[in-house]
């Protein structure tokens, strides 16, 4: 276990444009949604803060270091929901033994904590390539959904030679532009609504998940857009010569039946731009394909990485 890390409570932070929580109550009452949501997974063999440019970051290990000679596999969470949204998929992932690491992403509602605002969306790739030189990773399998995949893509932009794969379940702003129902509802969302409506707004882009209080996940996502303020600059739409200049092997999943861009036009760009890629366009998913498919999910990822590991393991 680490040490104790401070959270970011208070109208100070918003001062600074970091990543905060409204008042001691609110942190309060997130963290025991947060802690009652991690029920849901494995038990975490480690916990780390590790420490970056742009703050510190929760990184949850399942799987012991040194035990596992394969590349290990880090999970980026979408946005708002840190490493719980993970609880379908961390079985199935695990499966073959590998190292999963899961952070909490940084600015993100979650139990890492922002020191420096970020001036650019390029400051994500930066403070994840930081992460994993603190986490003594040279290279890492990323697996990330919707903003966490566009996440793992900045990382790819700015340090490719640390990523081994990357594997994205329909990323947010990257092959296809938001539409303006994404936008509604992030606006919607992160609005003075009542609960009911906010809910109402987060099942319509999870193509009609449960999201009643009930669901440890959902009440999570809601409790950090109630109480959570973040500072995040929007996420940079890369042109085509961004997208094809990245050489890492990808596996790219778009969701058919995603609001946040049109699947078809997504996964077009994709199979025209990614020079490694290999793309597959679900019709039956939704946004929130991680956990409507979670063995499906499982399946395809572990295929795919194994693979490249077999085809590098052969060139060395």
């Amino acid at each position: 276990m680490s040490g104790i890390v401070r959270p970011n409570i208070g109208a100070e932070f918003r001062r600074q444009r970091l990543g905060h929580f409204r008042d001691a109550q609110a942190y309060a009452r997130y963290r025991r949604i947060y802690d009652r949501a991690m029920t849901g997974l494995p038990a975490p063999d480690a916990i780390q803060d590790v420490p970056t440019g742009f703050g510190t970051v929760r990184v949850h290990r399942f799987g012991t270091d040194g035990a596992d000679a394969r590349t290990p596999l880090l999970l980026l969470p979408g946005r708002t929901a840190s490493t719980p949204m993970w609880a379908p998929n961390l079985t199935g992932l695990r499966a073959s033994g590998r190292v999963v690491y899961a952070i909490d992403l940084l600015g993100e509602p979650g139990l890492s904590v922002q020191s420096r605002p970020f001036a650019s969306a390029a400051d994500h790739g930066v403070w994840l390539a930081e992460l994993l030189t603190g986490l003594r990773l040279d290279r890492t399998h990323l697996l990330g959904v919707s903003i966490g995949g566009w996440t793992a893509f900045r990382l790819a932009m700015h340090a490719p030679d640390k990523v081994a794969s990357l594997n994205l379940l329909d990323p947010a702003c990257l092959f296809g532009r938001i539409t303006w129902k994404a936008v509604a509802v992030s606006l919607g969302a992160f609005g003075p609504l009542p609960e009911p409506w906010r809910r109402r707004l987060l099942s319509w882009i999870s193509g009609g998940a449960d999201i009643s209080g009930d669901e440890p996940v959902a009440a999570l996502i809601s409790a950090g857009m109630r109480d959570f303020t973040a500072f995040l600059p929007p996420p940079t739409y890369p042109a085509d010569e961004e997208v094809a200049a990245v050489g890492v092997p990808t596996l790219a999943v778009i969701a058919g039946r995603s609001i946040i861009h049109h699947p078809a036009r997504a996964a077009e760009r994709a199979r025209r731009l990614l020079a490694q890629g290999v793309v597959e366009l679900w019709p039956d998913a939704s946004h929130s394909l991680n956990g409507e498919f979670p063995e499906r999910v499982a399946t395809r990822v572990l295929a795919f990485i194994e693979r490249l590991d077999a085809d590098d393991a052969l060139r060395h």
